[in-house]
């Protein structure tokens, strides 16, 4: 008696291959959409505070954070710190990821919720809950001094990456990969992380640093990359 041995035709082997093609077109689609809709959120972050700060200027004439009648005005704290910065100067002084409680960059979230132009909480008991969060649960901070300086020129830096950032006020935004950087940037500025008025440093062991150097993120850091990244944004 002849046995016979089944098997899949050609046929058969060609749907799941059209299938199985289908569902990776799908997914990689779907992960370019979330990382479209990332890159929307932190360009928003960036106007949306910049906004709110400018409107709390025009409304009580001083800078959030460096208001020295924030008690008057909105029933916040006023800034005492740091030493050497004198209030109502007109910059915000503090590194943009104090976590001092006196500190001007650390009471601008306070002063901006109080004057409801921003949500989130105003009490800073909970440092977790203080800080705005980005879309990829990055910390967003605000400063009035350079956080990132210039990168240092080589042969294969553009002449204008020895340019320092310049600005009244710097907002940044940590935990980003080296893509959505990228696309902040496009969006926002001239495509390159290490010139203009948006610049990125690198991450030292996951965590934002207070400052740093410019990072040109090139395509191929880009793909090959898992390193985050912290984007400023200067005003």
């Amino acid at each position: 008696m002849r046995s016979t041995q089944n098997g899949f035709t050609l046929v058969e082997i060609a749907i799941v291959l059209v299938i199985i093609g289908l569902l990776l077109g799908g997914v990689l689609k779907g992960q370019e959409l979330i990382n479209s809709a990332k890159a929307k959120s932190l360009v928003n972050d960036f106007r949306t505070i910049s906004t709110a700060v400018y409107a709390y200027q025009d409304r009580f004439r001083f800078m959030p954070g460096d208001d020295p009648a924030a008690t008057q005005h909105v029933g916040g704290a006023n800034a005492s710190s740091p030493s050497g910065e004198a209030r109502g100067n007109g910059r915000i002084g503090g590194n943009w990821n104090s976590t001092t409680t006196t500190d001007e960059s650390f009471l601008v979230w306070q002063h901006l919720r109080m004057a409801n132009l921003l949500t989130g909480n105003s009490n800073f008991s909970d440092i977790n809950s203080y800080f705005p969060k980005n879309a990829d649960n990055g910390t967003i901070g605000i400063t009035g001094a350079a956080p990132i300086r210039p990168a240092t020129e080589t042969a294969t830096s553009s002449s204008s990456a020895s340019v320092p950032m310049t600005g009244a006020f710097f907002i940044c935004s940590d935990g980003i990969s080296a893509r959505l950087a990228r696309q902040v940037d496009a969006t926002m500025d001239d495509g390159t992380t290490e010139t203009g008025n948006v610049r990125a440093m690198a991450q030292v062991d996951g965590v934002g640093a207070a400052s740093g150097t410019a990072i040109n993120i090139t395509i191929d850091l880009e793909r090959n990359s898992t390193a985050l990244y912290t984007v400023c944004v200067a005003y």
